[in-house]
C-alpha cells in the first residue's frame, strides 16, 4: 500500500463516491472519497459506535470534538444531537476534511474543521467536554499513545471521552493503558468485535 487514510495529503486519485448514510437514527446525502477511511461506507466500527454511545451531555458553547474525523459521520451525528455545543472535527488528511466540511453542511451542522495542529493552537486554553472518536489504531501503538494522551489531557474535570476500538487491534491492552496512566477507563458496550470505551478524569 502506497500511502494510508492518515496521509495528509493523500495521493490517489480523488473518486467520490455520493452516499445516503443512516447516522444515529437520520438520513443524510453525503460524499465520500479514495484516500480517506471507509471513504464510500459508513465502516462497522462506526456504526457500532453511533449504536451504542450514550446521547451527548455537552452544555451551550461546551466543546464536543470528533478526533479522526474522516468524512465526517460522528461529527454530524454530534451536531445533529447536540446543537448546542461547540463542535469540533480534527483529522490530519487535508481530503477528509476537506468531506467532513461538505458533508456537515450538508446535513446543516455547524462544526470547526481543522488538522490537529490547527486545533491545538486555537484550543490551547481551553477545555474540551466531550470526545468522540474511531482512533487511527493503524498508526501504531506509541504514535496512538500519543495522539489520545495530547487530546484526553484536554478534557475538563466532568469531561469524558468515548472510543471505538476493534478487539483484534488491541482493545482491551489499549483500555488496560488508559488506566496504568491514570485514566478511569470502562468498556460500556461492544457488538460485532468492537468495543466502546469511555474514558474520564480518576
Amino acid at each position: 500500500m502506497s500511502e494510508h487514510y492518515f496521509s495528509s495529503n493523500p495521493e490517489s486519485a480523488a473518486h467520490e463516491h455520493p452516499m445516503k448514510v443512516r447516522l444515529r437514527g437520520r438520513e443524510y446525502q453525503v460524499t465520500g472519497s479514495d484516500g480517506v477511511f471507509a471513504g464510500n461506507r459508513v465502516d462497522k466500527g462506526t456504526s457500532v459506535f453511533l449504536d451504542k454511545v450514550p446521547d451527548p451531555q455537552v452544555g451551550a458553547g461546551q466543546i464536543a470534538l470528533d478526533l479522526g474525523c474522516g468524512w465526517g459521520p460522528l461529527t454530524i451525528a454530534l451536531g445533529a444531537h447536540a446543537p448546542q455545543a461547540e463542535l469540533w472535527a480534527v483529522d490530519v488528511n487535508e481530503r477528509a476534511l476537506s468531506l467532513t466540511k461538505r458533508n456537515t453542511h450538508a446535513a446543516g451542522v455547524e462544526a470547526h474543521v481543522a488538522t490537529p495542529e490547527d486545533a491545538l493552537a486555537q484550543l490551547a486554553d481551553r477545555e474540551i467536554r466531550l470526545i468522540w472518536s474511531n482512533p487511527p489504531i493503524r498508526i501504531g501503538k506509541a504514535a496512538l499513545h500519543e495522539l489520545l494522551g495530547t487530546w484526553l489531557a484536554k478534557l475538563s474535570a466532568d469531561g469524558e471521552a468515548f472510543l471505538v476500538v476493534q478487539k483484534n487491534l488491541g482493545a482491551d491492552s489499549l483500555a488496560r493503558w488508559l488506566r496504568e496512566t491514570g485514566w478511569e477507563c470502562a468498556k460500556i458496550g461492544s457488538a460485532k468485535g468492537f468495543r466502546i470505551l469511555r474514558v474520564a478524569r480518576s
